[in-house]
């Protein structure tokens, strides 16, 4: 029998940072608490990520671990419609990106509830 689940935003569990160069997008996600470590590196995946700003069209989605920081970083290019010089929508920058992948739904066991970040 398995241990039983919750599913949350992942901003319970972490925080995250935006920049941006040209038309890439670094976007970095860091554990409020270590034992979230695993969880995030199970879950928040290049391919999970790729789906999340599918409707951005980007080109790549690369994943760099920092697991003595309990962080990652995400590098994605052609997310920023051309970068700050080129972009005609109102966050040329991307600064808003980082929501939205904080959106992204994280299954965490139970037990950690007391753990998460912010409101039930």
């Amino acid at each position: 029998m398995s241990a039983p689940m919750l599913q949350v935003p992942l901003h319970r569990l972490a925080h995250g940072r935006t920049g941006d160069k040209g038309d890439r997008s670094n976007i970095s996600v860091i554990a409020w608490h270590p034992v979230f470590w695993e969880l995030l590196v199970e879950q928040v995946t290049e391919e999970a990520v790729a789906r999340l700003f599918a409707h951005r069209t980007p080109t790549s989605v690369r994943r760099h671990l920092l697991p003595r920081l309990q962080a990652m970083n995400f590098v994605i290019d052609a997310v920023l419609d051309g970068g700050v010089n080129d972009a005609l929508n109102l966050d040329s920058h991307g600064k808003a990106l980082s929501y939205l992948l904080l959106d992204l739904l994280i299954d965490v066991p139970a037990q950690h509830a007391a753990l998460l970040i912010g409101p039930d």
